[in-house]
């Protein structure tokens, strides 16, 4: 059989684009997701050896506390592949850590005498829903949150730099109101920062309550012990949030909550990459030629805005995978099926064509260069936008008709700088008013675009990390 490598891998992810997802891999992968599986079965055991009303496990030494720590920090792949060797016999994910820590248990008499209290009373959902939490939160605010806060502190650095810079507007591609570059940039800007504060506000939800959430099996077992308020403060030592009311399964809404948010970012970026792609099509961006690189097999000339092409590629794949999760995972026939099991499986690769995007928007962006001879040229070339000033100043000083007047003049046909002069000069208005409206050129009419661009600066992001598990 072939090895796997990057060459011979099935998946883009692991194969071509392998460096860009490379930052995942220590939390989507099955190392990842067993390393958060090892560390909820081992926190919920010294839960319960420190449970006064347990009468079983004593109170761990320090020797004890200081091996369990020992697993869990010093837990690489070598040992997660130990796990996957035991679930080769058992077909069965979860059963096999149980069992690799009480192998593990077995080095240390005071943990072997109490091996049992592993997996206490757990449904295999109790240890997946907590590590699949832990999995997201560490991913969210590690990874992605400083990412997508770094590419809008670029994105709002732009907005400053061109804040100024004069430019044609298109509403349904025609030309419009001019605005600036930079206010542009300032607009997807805004709308990332609004994603990144809710998705730095995301609630992360977890569950400890047994085969039905009931606690039948801890009552049964100890009925003398508040087991709400200990399963409460277990879930919530991790950094997580607890949930009362569940099935076998945690019902993953908050999930769908941070799918959703996740794919309003990506929309947004999406819309970006278009518009950047219509820009470059325009000429406002020329873009810097890498050394070596080649743009058409056949046209020597290009230069194709495949950054931004890439990042909207990939970012469409991760939208229609985190669309399908956000509706799947909340729906589960009764109790329990399995069918969110292999479903979640597929989290890394959605968050993998992500990373691959955020790369290729990074890269795009350093590639842009301003073109401000075409952006002069196009605002030259559409004197017509000035319709609207005029008209509304008109309105001002009460001259009948005015939008019909300017419509006459300029809708559908090109207006030249004399012809909009000689009609302003025959308007029946104050002459500061007449003057103002002379003087006035598509390049100066930008509104407040400029002061917006810069305000940029004035809204700070506010996404820092949450709680990490101890």
């Amino acid at each position: 059989m072939t090895d796997l490598t990057e060459i011979t891998a099935i998946s883009p992810l692991d194969g071509r684009y392998a460096a860009r997802t490379a930052a995942l891999r220590p939390y989507c992968s099955e190392y990842g997701l067993v390393h958060r599986r090892v560390l909820v079965e081992l926190r919920w055991f010294q839960a319960l050896c420190a449970e006064s009303a347990i009468a079983g496990p004593p109170p761990l030494s320090k020797a004890a506390q200081q091996f369990l720590e020992g697993l869990i920090d010093g837990f690489s792949p070598a040992e997660s592949r130990l796990v996957k060797d035991i679930e080769a016999r058992t077909n069965h994910d979860v059963k096999a850590v149980e069992y690799y820590l009480k192998e593990c248990f077995a080095r240390l008499p005071e943990l072997a005498a109490h091996s049992e209290f592993l997996h206490f009373a757990c449904t295999s959902e109790d240890i997946n829903n907590l590590a699949y939490a832990l999995m997201l939160r560490d991913l969210n605010h590690e990874v992605l949150l400083p990412e997508y806060s770094r590419f809008a502190g670029s994105m709002a650095q732009l907005a400053q730099d061109h804040a100024h810079r004069a430019m044609l507007s298109r509403t349904h591609g025609q030309p419009a109101s001019p605005t600036t570059l930079g206010k542009e940039l300032a607009n997807t800007q805004q709308r990332l920062l609004r994603q990144i504060r809710q998705l730095s506000g995301q609630e992360f939800l977890g569950k400890m309550n047994g085969a039905v959430g009931n606690f039948n099996a801890h009552l049964a077992a100890f009925p003398e012990v508040d087991w709400p308020a200990l399963a409460q403060g277990f879930v919530e030592s991790l950094g997580l949030k607890w949930n009362a009311y569940t099935t076998q399964i945690e019902p993953h809404d908050w999930m769908a909550e941070l799918f959703h948010a996740q794919s309003r970012f990506n929309t947004i970026l999406i819309d970006f990459c278009r518009d950047i792609w219509g820009y470059i099509s325009l000429g406002y961006f020329q873009q810097k030629p890498a050394e070596g690189e080649v743009g058409s097999s056949t046209m020597p000339h290009k230069v194709n805005p495949i950054d931004f092409e890439n990042a909207e590629g990939n970012l469409g794949l991760a939208n229609a995978l985190l669309l399908h999760l956000a509706e799947k995972l909340p729906v589960s026939r009764w109790q329990r099926d399995l069918s969110d099991s292999t479903a979640l499986r597929s989290i890394g690769t959605a968050y993998g064509h992500i990373m691959v995007a955020m790369t290729s928007l990074h890269r795009g962006l350093r590639k842009l260069e301003v073109n401000q001879a075409r952006l002069e040229e196009d605002l030259d070339a559409n004197w017509e936008v000035l319709a609207e000033p005029i008209q509304t100043v008109m309105r001002r000083y009460g001259i009948d008709q005015p939008y019909e007047k300017l419509k006459a003049l300029t809708r559908g046909r090109r207006v030249t700088r004399a012809d909009l002069e000689q009609f302003i000069l025959a308007l029946d208005i104050p002459p500061a008013a007449r003057e103002r409206l002379r003087k006035l050129t598509p390049a100066a009419y930008t509104g407040n675009a400029a002061s917006m661009a810069m305000r940029t600066a004035e809204h700070p992001l506010n996404a820092g990390p949450g709680k990490k598990a101890k």
